[in-house]
């Protein structure tokens, strides 16, 4: 059977070609570099303004551009006109940033995060010792998530003073050394004071390569945001429909696509509570504020529907997939796994051995962009068998990242394989 072919319209500045991740502690400056970088603030929810910290995933795009004329050093920029001379510059491509929260409590969150990143920025604060509890935790979440391709920024060089700085530097060097990062470039910036900005898009044009998609299979897009777009007060011949942010794995959606949306949204019939797959339709889809004909495998986008923006709101909609109907992996409310646990807890202060699962024991489960509780109710030999507090929809060949509560917190352990 020859095999199918499927050509996509290239338009550089629609949508991005690759996704960036940027991980770390709380307040070591990640929601500040995207903004140095894209000129979006992409903390906007109400609580993440008041209380200062990223609380849910934000996004935000960029163009990376190279000037023509600049030659020794070269000028890397977000701007059309270079900074330095004034001279034109050449487009090279775009991109997407994800922004993931650092805070020990939303570990989850940063997790599901990781399921659309394609490379990675570890950012560590200069100004602190290295490594803090969630730099571990969102290192070892990025090697067990498979993304191995990974830029150290070792932000806010401008509260130290030299000796400092190369301290810290010695600092993580030990700290990734035997990690994926070990051979990772560590990149000195400001991103308040937009120093070597231009040196950090050289590095990530130079190391992070676009990733060689797979348009010939049937789309699917891990959903990472959901929310009503309608202002309060809007007429009701002028509400539209729900939307739904996230990153396509592969294949492509275009406009008119009818598509379900799976497990679906919580149920009860005849006493027992099921989750309903959703079908609807695709009215539009948007990169930023760029509208786009068609959607594949790159940077963030947002999938217009037809759906009561009641169903999507408050994100009420994450970690479900979307695909074509009747082309989506299976819903799952129980899950039989094999565990592969670290030998350490990731993210505690203390050094603590991570001690085998116990029957009854309640896990947190990451699969792709969804996050779930599991109970622990049989075990044989090497493989538990876990409850589903809320069933997931994910293919066998899938990473199921475990965590479990440690001091309070959910703490990462390990991971898992899908043997049923």
């Amino acid at each position: 059977m020859a095999e199918k072919k499927v050509e996509r319209k290239e338009v550089l500045g629609v949508q991005p070609v690759i996704n960036i991740g940027l991980v770390g502690h709380v307040d070591h400056g990640k929601t500040t570099l995207v903004s140095r970088l894209s000129g979006k603030w992409t903390d906007t929810h109400s609580e993440e303004l008041k209380r200062g910290i990223t609380i849910r995933l934000g996004y935000a795009n960029a163009t990376f551009y190279k000037c023509k004329k600049c030659k020794d050093p070269e000028c890397y920029t977000t701007q059309k006109k270079c900074p330095r001379c004034g001279g034109e510059c050449i487009p090279l491509r775009k991109v997407s940033f994800v922004d993931a929260p650092g805070h020990e409590t939303l570990m989850a969150t940063m997790l599901s995060g990781s399921a659309i990143m394609d490379c990675a920025l570890l950012i560590i604060a200069a100004n602190e010792e290295c490594p803090q509890p969630q730099t571990k935790e969102h290192l070892m979440g990025l090697e067990i998530g498979g993304i191995k391709d990974i830029i150290i920024v070792q932000n806010k060089i401008d509260l130290v003073t030299e000796e400092e700085a190369k301290r810290n530097y010695e600092q993580i060097k030990n700290f990734v050394k035997g990690t994926i990062a070990e051979n990772a470039p560590i990149i000195p910036v400001s991103a308040q004071q937009g120093v070597n900005i231009d040196l950090l898009i050289k590095t990530i044009e130079e190391r992070f390569k676009t990733p060689k998609r797979d348009l010939s299979k049937d789309p699917i897009l891990y959903v990472a945001r959901s929310f009503d777009v309608n202002r309060p007060g809007t007429p009701v011949e002028k509400l539209v429909g729900g939307v739904i942010g996230g990153a396509v794995q592969y294949g492509l959606f275009k406009i008119g696509d009818e598509i379900e949306i799976r497990p679906g949204r919580k149920i009860e019939r005849e006493g027992k509570v099921l989750w309903e797959p959703i079908k609807t339709k695709i009215v539009g889809l948007q990169s930023g504020n760029e509208k786009l004909e068609e959607a594949g495998p790159g940077g963030s986008i947002a999938v217009l529907t037809q759906l009561d923006p009641c169903i999507l709101k408050s994100d009420a909609l994450v970690g479900n997939v979307v695909g074509l109907p009747g082309k989506l992996p299976p819903i799952w409310y129980e899950l039989d796994l094999k565990p592969h646990l670290l030998k350490r807890v990731v993210g505690t202060k203390k050094e603590l051995e991570v001690e085998p699962i116990k029957m009854g024991e309640v896990l947190m489960l990451n699969v792709n962009s969804s996050t779930t509780v599991g109970v622990v109710t049989s075990m044989k030999k090497d493989i538990i068998h876990l409850k589903l507090k809320i069933p997931v929809c994910a293919n066998k060949t899938d990473r199921v990242i475990i965590s479990r509560r440690v001091e309070f917190r959910f703490r990462l352990i390990g991971y898992g394989e899908i043997v049923t």
